[in-house]
């Protein structure tokens, strides 16, 4: 055999080029939110494939029940989705102690940002989508239900559209006011609560002359909070999950809202499934994840071919 390197005894294999290469671009910031001492910045991670596709792009926010935002989770479902040919950016977003619309106001900011550098990652600004596990669901969900709703745009890149084309929701929160829906006494105790974290979201925590109050004592601020209270119009294409078995957020807040996106004209599937519940590893099995990255490939469709930048030809240096 004439192979350069080629000696008696080596195993000689050939390998064919079937997928490509995704690259993680950690600690971007995509905004910063500035207060009377501090500034506040806010970061994504990036999976890019590296391709010259012009490629849509999946925004993914991660469930922590309004306390936490690690947005680097759920790797599972963001890796299937860029080796699909998405870009993926997850995104950390404010959570408790900060107040809606904080949560939403990052959501869009995102969106922004990722316009605002669509040629510097190869993303097709016309399609992008949003993803969310838990409270990242329902993110999810509000910026999909509040398309075209300008107050919560706030900071930079105001000239570039929020909007997004298609949401994918696994055991979101749809409305603040009835997490606990269906659920025993105990645990509907816990929902009107001034301490639930869906009532300090809303109201704040007790401080100075404030008490505290429950969720349920502000419906018209909860409505606003909520996915439910933004149905008005036209919406993108939403797939939504839940587990009948979820005894953390209650499966009728997805019934609730596949059932008021039907019921306005819009695009929805819903999808029950049983005997799963709150973020168990039913959510991360191939299934699931070829379920979201199919809908995704239909609903927003695929990378077009030698239309994105090029990828660096000193990458793999």
């Amino acid at each position: 055999m004439s192979l350069p390197g080629y000696t008696e005894g080596a195993q000689v294999i050939r390998v064919a080029r079937e997928t490509e290469q995704v690259d993680s671009i950690n600690g971007v910031i995509y905004a910063q939110w500035k207060g009377t001492r501090s500034v506040r910045q806010m970061q994504m991670s990036l999976l890019v494939p590296r391709t010259n596709d012009l490629k849509p792009a999946i925004v993914y926010f991660p469930g922590g029940g309004f306390t936490t935002a690690e947005h680097d989770k759920y790797i599972e479902m963001r890796m299937a989705l860029a080796q699909a040919g998405f870009v993926v950016a997850a995104v950390e977003y404010r959570t408790v102690p900060s107040k809606f619309p904080a949560p939403l106001e990052d959501a869009k900011a995102a969106v922004r940002y990722l316009r605002e550098h669509a040629g510097e990652y190869g993303i097709d600004a016309s399609r992008i989508g949003a993803l969310g596990d838990s409270a990242g669901g329902y993110v999810a969900q509000l910026l999909g239900t509040t398309n075209g709703e300008k107050r919560f745009d706030k900071g930079v890149f105001l000239d570039k559209s929020s909007d997004v084309q298609a949401v994918v929701t696994l055991y979101g929160l749809s409305d603040l006011s009835n997490i606990g829906a269906g659920f025993p006494p105990n645990i509907q105790a816990v929902h009107e609560s001034p301490a639930v974290t869906e009532a300090l979201l809303v109201n704040g925590p007790a401080f100075a002359g404030f008490a505290g109050a429950s969720i349920q004592s502000v419906p018209e601020r909860a409505r606003d909070a909520s996915p439910m209270g933004h149905l008005g119009g036209k919406k993108p294409p939403f797939l939504i999950f839940h587990g009948s078995a979820d005894n953390h957020v209650s499966p009728v807040q997805s019934a609730q809202l596949y059932r008021g996106l039907i019921s306005g004209g819009n695009k929805a599937e819903y999808i029950l499934v049983e005997g799963a519940g709150h973020g168990e590893l039913v959510w991360f099995q191939k299934p699931i994840i070829d379920r979201v990255v199919n809908w995704y490939r239909q609903t927003l469709g695929a990378p077009v071919r030698g239309k994105g930048q090029g990828a660096d030809s000193n990458a793999n240096l």
